[in-house]
């Protein structure tokens, strides 16, 4: 195991102080960076884990924040908090241009190789900044299906892969149906990965038991979820000798 350095990194956005996770690979050259998104609880040690595993590919990565530090444990609290800014493109945009620019900031991120990767509402924040153009190299999303104003998919400069559960009621169907036809009208390099039985969040292992209808943990899918999005960034991303 390669030696991991992090730090918790404090930036101004959305009205609030963000509390990201900064996680550094061994070494002292830039790397390619991944932008990791939490979902709409906010970020906690899970996806802080994610953070620091993909420092131990290589990558920089940080795990940026949607609430100001907090973690959402009353599930109507946190939908009466994150659907409004789940319906406001520009401020999702805001929040993750905060994080981007962190990122970006980095001495050890190289800036032309940048990947985001997001859970729930921190991938519908991370397909917006897609939408805005930036210049990602790859955009992976997990329970995170969001539709876009009309045409401004076009400006997605990378592939995007999303992965959901059959089973997810927050993503159903017609939801899967109208964002990949939004992908296919705009012409994007784009991937569905439908994991069978699969409830919404089934790739957070605290979610054991249904703190929403349609909420649960699958272990065996959230392992698979993962593999999948570290074979993308092999793919898209690679950490290459000259970045070592």
């Amino acid at each position: 195991m390669t030696t991991v350095t992090t730090r918790t990194v404090e930036y101004p956005a959305d009205g609030l102080t963000m509390v990201g996770h900064l996680a550094l690979p061994a070494g002292t050259g830039r790397r390619p960076a991944v932008l990791v998104g939490p979902e709409g609880p906010g970020l906690n040690d899970f996806q802080r884990r994610r953070a620091d595993a993909l420092a131990e590919l290589g990558y920089v990565a940080m795990a940026f924040d949607i609430n100001g530090g907090r973690w959402f444990t009353d599930p109507e609290e946190m939908l009466a908090y994150v659907m409004p800014m789940l319906a406001d493109p520009d401020r999702m945009r805001g929040i993750g241009h905060a994080a981007l620019d962190v990122l970006r900031a980095e001495p050890r991120t190289d800036p032309d190789r940048i990947g985001a990767v997001g859970y729930g509402t921190g991938g519908a924040i991370a397909l917006e900044l897609g939408r805005d153009g930036v210049d990602f190299r790859v955009i992976a999303t997990v329970n995170a299906l969001t539709t876009g104003r009309p045409g401004e998919a076009a400006r997605i400069r990378c592939p995007v892969w999303v992965g959901v559960g059959s089973e997810d009621p927050i993503m159903p169907p017609a939801q899967r149906d109208a964002f990949t036809a939004e992908m296919q009208a705009a012409g994007v390099d784009w991937r569905l990965v439908v994991y069978g039985g699969a409830a919404h969040a089934f790739h957070h292992p605290s979610v054991g038991h249904a703190v929403r209808p349609g909420v649960a943990h699958h272990e065996l899918h959230a392992r698979r979820a993962w593999n999948d999005v570290v074979n993308l960034l092999a793919e898209c991303l690679p950490v290459t000798a000259q970045a070592a």
